[in-house]
């Protein structure tokens, strides 16, 4: 199973940081942090290990944003503030569909 360590960070933008992560079933998990994104802190630095929380969203085989994941009481096609382990276990959901 992935986890939030096989997700390769790279430069968005320059006022961000994004992971895509392609899972076998067709869904696509991505990961951002900076200062544009909903991460702790909420500034710009091309180090993952300088982010305690991210923004994450999921998109369909269809390519298309999904909340499949998310709560059922979310209603935006992101999600803030996740820690790692929180996102390991999106992750895990995802690759159990």
């Amino acid at each position: 199973m992935k986890t939030f360590k096989d997700l390769e960070f790279k430069l968005n933008d320059g006022w961000s940081i994004i992971a895509r992560m392609p899972f076998d079933n067709g869904f696509q998990l991505s990961v951002v942090a900076g200062k544009v994104a909903y991460s702790k802190p909420r500034e710009y630095n091309s180090d993952p290990s300088f982010y305690k929380l991210f923004e994450v969203a999921v998109f369909g085989p269809d390519g298309e944003f999904t909340r499949e994941f998310f709560p059922s009481d979310h209603d935006d096609d992101v999600m803030g503030w996740q820690d790692r382990a929180e996102i390991n276990t999106l992750m895990l959901q995802i690759q159990s569909k």
